[in-house]
């Protein structure tokens, strides 16, 4: 059971966009596909990971069932039949591959944007999903907290997740900056293409409470708004949002400049960020002439995200001995756990032989001397049991544990022994 862990995984590498989305999972589907494995395959431990950019199933089986949990999917989904969404799969059934495919998928390795601060946060719901659900056993408690402890790790020790590596990353990154000094600042975002959109979830998690969604398609800012808590207004009265705003986003494509300085005249007194992430410009060049107004257009970010991704792939090295030291150290617990019933048995055997002899002589002694009994004929029996134990443990590291635990079974016929907890 402690290594018979697999995985499929369809990721932005092996899919476009419009198969992406046709596997992806809310957190209702991601619980109920649980309940799935467990009720239809018989699988105890899983883990469902569903992001913009990959779905991923994680599981123990004896056996591969990758066919048959990529069916499971599909039911769920009910968008595809499992021959049309087999060959975007990438199915691996080695244990130690699954396992490092989850250490480096959870760090942010895999992800499209190097370091991707997203990835922690999903991966930990991702976890309490399957723990709810009860997929979540001694294994992977286990690999999670240590996957956990060795993300620490990285941002504690390395570069890998310094600075702003999206665009939508960096420029709210630099809007927070550049307000500091605001206690309560307000943006404007004008357009929700992909990048407004990314730029406005990012500000859910930054010091701006107060935003205002602005876009041609009411609808989609609704839903944006849904997901955020922010305020839609109407695309018309964008202009009237101008003097409230602390920074403006405008990523609006169009052929001419949407935001001219006409339009600013009323905030000569407080000042304002501007940031320009339309190709072509959004806000016209005059704009940064204005003496209370500066802009910060898609170059400028571009380029602080450049800067962020170059040390990033500089750390890559020293994150990845860290995520195998961590792997070594999950390694060496997992054989211990296959060798544990063993060393239960062997202390259940030597605490019942304990058990068995000092009662014999109990209702002869004091209060005082049952006490001394007890305690004398425990510790001798820790003492006796303490080099099996030790001898096993370095076994497991060396790869030979099974050998000298069935040495020990043969030796003391502990194959009669019941396990106990």
């Amino acid at each position: 059971m402690f290594d018979n862990f697999k995985a499929v995984t369809l990721t932005y590498k092996t899919a476009p966009v419009e198969i992406r989305e046709k596997v992806a999972l809310g957190e209702k589907q991601a619980r109920q596909l649980l309940q799935r494995l467990k009720d239809t395959l018989g699988i105890s431990e899983a883990l469902v990971v569903s992001t913009c950019n990959r779905t991923e199933v994680y599981y123990s089986s004896p056996s591969p069932m990758g066919k048959e949990v990529i069916g499971q999917l599909c039911l769920e989904t009910n968008q595809l039949q499992v021959h049309e969404i087999l060959p975007y799969f990438v199915i691996i059934d080695s244990h130690q591959a699954a396992v490092e495919h989850l250490f480096r998928v959870s760090i942010g390795l895999e992800s499209r944007v190097i370091g991707d601060l997203q990835i922690s946060h999903q991966m930990k719901m991702a976890y309490q999903w399957a723990a709810d659900e009860g997929m979540a056993g001694p294994f992977l408690h286990r690999l999670m907290h240590t996957i956990f402890f060795t993300n620490k790790r990285v941002v504690q020790e390395t570069t890998f997740r310094d600075g702003a590596a999206s665009v939508s990353y960096a420029a709210v990154e630099m809007m927070e900056e550049l307000t500091a000094d605001i206690p309560s600042p307000a943006a404007l975002v004008i357009g929700l293409g992909q990048i407004g959109s990314d730029v406005v979830r990012n500000l859910k998690e930054s010091r701006f409470k107060k935003v205002w969604l602005a876009n041609r398609t009411g609808s989609k800012a609704e839903t944006l708004a849904q997901e955020t808590g922010f305020e839609v207004i109407d695309f018309a009265c964008w202009q009237e949002y101008l003097p409230l705003a602390d920074v403006v986003i405008s990523a609006v494509v169009k052929a001419t400049p949407l935001i001219q300085p006409e339009h600013l005249s009323k905030v000569k007194s407080k000042g304002m960020y501007l940031f320009d992430l339309a190709v072509p410009r959004s806000i016209d060049p005059q704009v940064e002439q204005l003496p209370h107004c500066s802009v910060y257009n898609i170059d400028h970010i571009n380029s602080r995200a450049y800067e962020a991704i170059q040390r990033r792939i500089a750390a890559i090295p020293h994150v990845e001995r860290i995520i195998a030291q961590s792997m070594q150290e999950f390694e060496n617990w997992t054989r211990e756990m296959v060798v544990s019933p063993v060393i239960n048995k062997l202390k259940n055997m030597l605490e019942q032989i304990r058990k068995e002899e000092i009662a014999r002589y109990m209702k002869h002694l004091s209060t005082e001397e049952r006490e001394k009994v007890e305690q004398i004929t425990k510790n001798i029996m820790q003492k006796i049991i303490k080099l099996p134990v030790l001898q096993l443990k370095a076994a497991c590291k060396r790869g030979q544990a099974e050998t000298l635990a069935d040495v020990l079974q043969d030796l003391f016929n502990l194959e009669k022994v019941p396990i106990q907890s």
